[in-house]
């Protein structure tokens, strides 16, 4: 999706800067054009944060925080926004005339809601989904035009991207700091797709192992690819491999490389702000 209003500002840049935002955290990275580099890469926790009033509070103080990365002109600026208030629907059932009745049986939708959709760009899809539209604002009155998404359609359209033609379904685990989503692909199409909330890692285990179990796949054959905020020294990953035989890591391949500045992250970190250039 992408705003109306055309950037006043005379570019002058050769970066483009993509920004990923949710109640539990702001990151971005900022990539030179002309280089091919990613010169910035910053991360922004938030613990307290309920609503997106006292989000857009925290984000315009990170504004202030990091000026000098941020008040400058960018050649594009992309946004992804990370919430549960999102659902695909295949394209031949889509209509645009129809989007609060897709939400309305998994969210609670209110009547001022902003409701909007993303056609992934590689499947026979739509994601529709409520965005942050103070935040959007926010963004619009810094930045002029700018693209955004919901980071489900950047998630499913780079796995998409990774997945190979095999029979056996692959399933990939993206991991964040207060949910998890589950995508299990067979043969290039979609079979599951679920993001569930969770505190510990009973919680995280048995919905991995409920959802495994009702696509009756077998967790010694399968192969599991987790992606986000985990490593092998997590719980959340010892509890997996206690019951799942075949676990990675996606080895995502970037086009691009990291200044010597800038930290590189392992290649399953940070994946849906890496991929939203």
């Amino acid at each position: 999706m992408e705003t109306t209003k055309r950037n006043n500002i005379e570019h002058t840049s050769f970066n483009k800067l993509s920004i990923q935002i949710s109640l539990d955290g702001l990151s971005f990275c900022i990539l030179h054009a002309v280089t091919n580099e990613i010169t910035a890469l910053r991360h922004f926790q938030f613990d307290e944060v309920t609503n997106p009033l006292q989000l857009e509070k925290e984000v315009t103080h990170i504004f202030e925080q990091e000026a000098s990365l941020l008040n400058q002109p960018f050649e594009a600026v992309t946004v992804s926004h990370i919430n549960t208030l999102s659902t695909f629907v295949p394209k031949p059932l889509f209509s645009d005339k129809h989007l609060a009745d897709y939400l309305k049986y998994n969210n609670k939708i209110l009547p001022n809601d902003y409701i909007t959709f993303d056609v992934v760009t590689n499947n026979d899809m739509v994601n529709v989904y409520i965005p942050y539209v103070n935040i959007n604002n926010l963004f619009f009155e810094k930045y002029g035009a700018f693209h955004y998404k919901h980071f489900a359609t950047i998630l499913l359209e780079n796995i998409f991207q990774s997945a190979t033609t095999s029979e056996e379904a692959t399933v990939y685990v993206h991991v964040q700091k207060t949910h998890f989503e589950i995508i299990v692909i067979q043969q290039k199409k979609l079979l599951f797709y679920n993001s569930f909330e969770y505190v510990s890692s009973e919680d995280f285990i048995y919905y991995l192992l409920f959802s495994l179990e009702q696509l009756q796949l077998n967790t010694n054959t399968l192969q599991l690819f987790f992606l986000g905020a985990i490593d092998k020294s997590d719980v959340l990953y010892t509890v997996t491999y206690t019951y799942v035989r075949h676990v990675d890591f996606l080895d995502k391949k970037y086009g691009f490389d990291f200044h010597e500045s800038v930290t590189k992250p392992k290649s399953h970190h940070d994946f849906t702000l890496l991929t939203n250039f």
